[in-house]
């Protein structure tokens, strides 16, 4: 839970660095923010989603 809660931070920093960015021009920046904003944000939505639908942080294979 922890984990999901400091990725959603580093989310949250990279959509306002994006848009500082952007102003700027700066689009190797805004590739390199667009990236962290996919990859940190889809994990953290998803582990915060399984948390509210199953109670439990991570999602859990079962055999």
């Amino acid at each position: 839970m922890f984990l999901a809660i400091v990725f959603l931070i580093i989310t949250i920093l990279a959509v306002i660095g994006g848009i500082r960015e952007m102003k700027r021009m700066n689009l190797f920046a805004v590739g390199f923010s667009f990236v962290t904003v996919v990859v940190f944000g889809f994990f953290s939505v998803m582990t915060l989603y399984s948390l509210i639908t199953t109670g439990e942080g991570a999602p859990v294979t079962t055999h």
